[in-house]
Parts: C-alpha cells; structure tokens; sequence
C-alpha cells in the first residue's frame, strides 16, 4: 500500500495498518533523531513521541506536501525541541557504541582517542545553529537530497546548499581548534 493509502485506511478507522506506516519509517525517524541527541535510548523515546504525534495530526495532514517530508518536519522539530531542552546540562553517551564498532585489537589509549575524538565531533555538531545542524543532519545521516531537505526545512535548494557550506565550514573551524588546544 502507498503511503496515501495508508493514511487514508487509518483516517477511516482501520488503526492496525498504522503499525505498517510505523514499521516503515521507524528507521528513518530514529536516525534522524539519533543525529541530534547522540543518546540511543533518547532517539528511542522521541521516536516514540514523533510517531504518537504522527498518530495524533494524521487527519490534518491535507498532503500539499510528501508524506515522508512531513515526517520529517515533525521528526526534526521533536529533536530539536528536545535537545533545547536538554542543552547543556545533559551527560550524553559516547557515541563510540553507536558509530564505531570496537576492535578487539585496539589498545586502551586507541580507544580514549576514539572516544575523545567522538566527543568532539559531537559537541561541534550540537553547537552548531539549528538551521545548519539540521540540514547537516539530514544530509550526513539520512543521505537526503539537497531538493528533499529545502522541502522539509521549507528553503531553497540555494539556502540548503549554504547552511551546508557553512556548517562544514564552522565543523571544520571548530575540530581544528579543538584539536590544537
């Protein structure tokens, strides 16, 4: 069934094919999600708001916009009010579970430096502006194109283009200096 389809079965009252929508996109929304809080557990429990949400507006959804880019609006807004919630006073997992498998073969220094460098990488991401991290975000960890995320920021493809430029940029900056210190 298409996801039109879906939506409509669900707005008729059939709620079972909604675990179908969910299982399609539980992936999706988790990443994204795990992209802004670096906290496995964190992107579990704001998966689950997103998707009671999705649940809750589905008969205001009027679909001038794709399902999947409407997911996404709600999937980054959830994030990032969670995460400005959260700001600077969480102690958040390292991110070395998640994104790098750990070798038998490295020793316990190896592993402080991954660490280390994980941590840095994450903290430059979270300070960058919400806009920038957004569109990293989604372009990084979900792979979208440059036109599918102007459509779920609601920018130009121009303004996406720019906050990308500028976020690797202030990445770059950032990682430096902190590698120097």
């Amino acid at each position: 069934m298409s996801d039109e389809q879906l939506i409509q079965e669900i707005i008729s009252g059939n709620t079972i094919v909604f675990k179908e929508l969910m299982e399609k996109y539980q992936g999706m929304v988790f990443r994204t999600t795990l992209g802004f809080v670096h906290s496995k557990a964190d992107a579990e429990d704001i998966t689950q708001e997103v998707f009671i949400k999705i649940y809750q507006s589905l008969p205001d959804f009027k679909g001038e916009a794709q399902f999947v880019t409407w997911l996404y609006r709600i999937t980054v807004n959830a994030s990032i009010n969670f995460v400005n919630r959260k700001k600077k006073n969480r102690v958040v997992e390292s991110l070395e579970n998640i994104f790098h498998k750990q070798s038998e073969e490295k020793t316990p220094l190896e592993r402080l430096e991954q660490s280390e460098r994980d941590k840095r990488i994450k903290n430059a991401i979270n300070s960058l502006p919400d806009s920038q991290r957004t569109a990293f975000i989604l372009s990084k960890y979900e792979e979208l194109p440059q036109k599918e995320i102007a459509a779920v920021m609601k920018k130009s493809e121009g303004a996406v283009e720019q906050l990308l430029q500028r976020a690797k940029s202030t990445l770059q900056k950032k990682l430096e200096y902190d590698r120097r210190k």
